[in-house]
This record gives C-alpha cells, structure tokens and sequence, in this order.
C-alpha cells in the first residue's frame, strides 16, 4: 500500500494548484460597466402644493336679536348684490315703536310750547327731547334687525332658515360668500421666504377642469414663520369673472422659486442603499479605474434624469451599468 502514496499525493497538490489558478483568473476578471458623462443646468425651482379655494369675503347674515322670520327672499345659488334686501322679520314691535314715536312727538312739541312761554321747567323740555331722541335710536336699531341687506355682492352658500321659523343664535339665517375674486392658502417652506413676492403670478389647476390654467396672484405673506412646521402662510388670489372657480374645489398651486444650476443624472445611475432611503451614485475616475461610492441628495425628477443638488458635479462620469458587483474604491473597466 505504501507505493501508492506518493503518486495519490502528487496528484491531489496538483489538483489543488489548478483551483487556484483558476480562482486567481476568476479574480483578476474586473467588474464591465457602461458610464455617461453628467453635466449641469439651469433648473426652474419649482414646487406645487394642494389647497381647498376659499370665498375672498365670507358674511353671515342675522339679526342682533331673536325674531320670527316672516320671508326670506332667496336662495342658495342665487347671486346677490351689495344693498340687495335678503330677509324680512317680524316687524309688529317696529309698528308699535313707530306709535310711541308719533305719541313722544306730540309730548315733546306741547312741552317745547311750554316751554317757550315759560309754562315747563328746563328739565322738564330736556327730559321729553331725551325720550324722543331715545325712541328714534331705538326704531333706527329694530329697523336694521327687521330687514337685512347685502353687505356684499356675492353667492348665497347656505339658508338655515325657512319662512316663519324663529331666529335664534345658533346659526345664520344666511351666509354669502364674495366669489370674484376667490383665493386659495398654502403653507410654504420657510427656505423660500425670501423668494415669495407679493404680486407674483402663481399657476393654478383645478381637478374640476382637467387640462385648463387659472393665474393666480400672490397676495398676502404672513410675515411670522409657523415654529412647529417651519412654514408661513401665504395668500393666492385668483380672478373669477366668469365664477367658473367656486369655494371647496380641490387646486394645486405651482410656484416658481427661480432657478438654481444643478447636475442631471440618467435614472439608471441611482442605487438605492437597502433597507435605507438613501440614494447613490458610483462616480468613474478615469486615472485610477475605480468608482466611488457617493450619497446623493435628489432634487426633481425631469423626464429621465434626476436633479442632484450635491454628492456629484459637472462633468463626473457616472456608472449607468454593472452595478451588481461594485463596492467603493473597485478597480473596474469600462465598455461602451
């Protein structure tokens, strides 16, 4: 048995010097990628944001104090303008304040006669000039509770109330809402306060008209930032001659912050690291033949390409393929 063991061992390390030579060529076998070369532009810093239209002027129409309704002269929908007579109350209080008005009248002429003959005191000509005066505020104050008027021209929105039905504080008898112009409010990122204008022109899409533009101004910026989303507020008017935007509709505002130069990359050269948010880009350099791993911070996407706001710059080569077996620092080669 022993003659066999020299020539059983010679074959075994002969065997074992053809693995690694064949491990050694698998090894020396670099990673093939495809890499494109990024360049930079002027990218518009756009954002858009989601808002509900709201009436520009919102009015609740009631009376100062509880009366019987005796008529309401419209409706929902119906379009009301300024000074326009809306709602008529009980007026039998108003009726019996006039009579005691024309019976103070008389009082006072016969006290004023008197008076001027010196037939009634001083006191007696001020109180009854008081009572009259008393009187006709009273009736001016029931007038304006008894008949209410536009204060806008505007839509009615809401009637609470119907005819006959006691008025009571708990609701509006009626609610109109000013709809040109209207205006949306959105909550804008405190890194823009310094490029929000007033007078800026803001793009507005409304899912009730697929397709179609609205302009809106910017109007309003509230002057105080929000400490708890780091947002201000800020009012876009929009213009509505024809009422076709109405209050509740859903809109998405477009606001051009400017432009900012930018790299673009193709979408094929994003890695997304597992089990993170973060996104890479393997960046080619062409002297030593290796790539670098860098984290990204994304901007827009636009078509194909993704904005970089840091991690590559103008002019980097970046792998668009092969990333399968690619770590930071590999020695790979490129193909076209």
């Amino acid at each position: 048995m022993r003659k066999y063991i020299l020539p059983l061992f010679a074959c075994a390390l002969l065997a074992s010097c053809g693995n690694n030579k064949k491990e050694e060529v698998v090894a020396d076998v670099l990673p093939e990628v495809k890499i494109a070369t990024v360049t930079s532009e002027n990218i518009a810093q756009t954002e858009v944001y989601s808002a509900t239209v709201e009436s520009d002027v919102k009015n609740n129409i009631s009376p100062n104090t509880p009366y019987r309704i005796e008529k309401i002269l419209v409706d929902v929908g119906d379009q009301v303008r300024k000074g326009q007579l809306l709602v008529q109350l009980d007026a039998s209080n108003l009726h019996q304040l006039k009579l005691q008005i024309e019976n103070q009248k008389i009082e006072f002429n016969r006290t004023s006669e008197l008076y001027n003959v010196g037939g009634a005191s001083k006191a007696e000509y001020d109180n009854a000039k008081m009572q009259l005066d008393l009187l006709q505020t009273q009736y001016k104050q029931m007038s304006q509770n008894t008949q209410l008027y536009a204060p806008i021209s505007g839509v009615v929105t809401a009637r609470n109330y119907d005819n006959g039905d006691m008025y009571s504080s708990a609701n509006p008898i009626l609610t109109i809402e000013q709809t040109n112009p209207v205006k949306i409010m959105v909550n804008i990122s405190e890194i823009h306060y310094k490029d929000v204008k007033r007078g800026q022109k803001v793009n507005i899409e409304l899912d009730s008209y697929p397709g179609e533009q609205f302009t809106g101004t910017v109007t309003i910026i509230n002057p105080s930032i929000d400490i708890s989303t780091h947002t201000f507020l800020t009012e876009v008017t929009i213009s509505n001659p024809h009422q076709k935007v109405r209050p509740g509709m859903f809109a998405r505002a477009t606001i051009n912050f400017g432009s900012e130069n930018h790299v673009l990359v193709p979408d094929e050269a994003l890695v997304k690291q597992i089990g993170a948010g973060d996104r890479y880009v393997y960046v080619y350099d062409e002297q030593a033949q290796t790539v670098s791993y860098n984290k990204v911070e994304l901007g827009k996407h636009l078509g194909k390409k993704y904005e970089i706001i840091s991690g590559v710059n103008n002019g980097d080569k970046v792998v668009i393929a092969g990333h399968t077996r690619l770590a930071d620092g590999k020695k790979v080669k490129v193909v076209k």
